[in-house]
């Protein structure tokens, strides 16, 4: 039995509750209370999700400072992904436009649905990038890291090598499980519109859980880092 650290408790635990509320809210036929609480625009799952994004930055940033004295420019991957995701924690609340109010203009004002200054929501045409590559594209290449990637790094030696070269956090396979049965559950509610929303917030605490305790942590510490144990 795996005996999860306690953040990690807190992690999945916050996981486990957003699936049992978003489940509770199709199965009570509440979906307009939930588009208007639990799951709305700049509300707590919005929200939250933009702070765990935010804070996995923060903890890819710790870890390219931390091993940068014995991996050198192998760390500035992490310094990468760390910007990848200040990308996504922006986005996800617009860069704080709804907060502050500013007016969107020019190039954004002609081509974002939501006339926000963001690119995940920007539209050429009958093209969304929220619904191609923000969208699908997005969740697969997501659902492959986390659950076929695993598998390939304990089998294929040339993954391995490369997966540790980059600096890549590997997902453990709690962490696939999770992802495989939030994608089934969200993806059978069909009366809950916005629960897509729900969906980013899981995968959000993924990513810190998985950037906290990496199954390669060998690869993050100065005691024999390009060699797994």
């Amino acid at each position: 039995m795996i005996r999860l650290s306690p953040i990690d408790q807190i992690l999945f635990g916050l996981m486990n509750a957003t699936l049992l509320f978003t489940l509770a809210y199709s199965v009570l036929g509440m979906s307009l209370q939930y588009e208007a609480g639990f799951g709305a625009e700049d509300g707590p799952v919005e929200y939250g999700t933009a702070i765990c994004l935010f804070l996995s930055c923060l903890i890819l940033m710790s870890q390219a400072i931390r091993t940068a004295r014995f991996s050198g420019a192998s760390s500035l991957w992490l310094v990468l992904y760390s910007a990848a995701f200040l990308f996504g924690a922006g986005e996800e609340i617009s860069w704080g436009q709804r907060i502050i109010g500013w007016e969107t203009t020019g190039f954004f004002a002609e081509h974002n649905v939501q006339n926000e200054t963001t690119l995940h929501n920007l539209a050429f045409g009958d093209e969304q990038l929220t619904k191609s590559l923000f969208g699908s594209y997005l969740t697969v290449a997501i659902l492959l890291y986390l659950v076929v990637l695993p598998l390939l790094y304990s089998r294929v030696s040339l993954v391995a090598r490369l997966v540790d070269r980059i600096m890549l956090p590997l997902p453990s396979a709690r962490h696939g499980i999770t992802a495989v049965g939030a994608s089934l559950v969200i993806g059978l509610l069909a009366t809950v519109s916005r629960k897509w929303e729900a969906y980013e917030f899981i995968f959000s605490l993924l990513t810190m859980s998985i950037f906290l305790h990496p199954a390669n942590a060998h690869r993050f510490t100065k005691r024999n880092p390009d060699t797994k144990t």
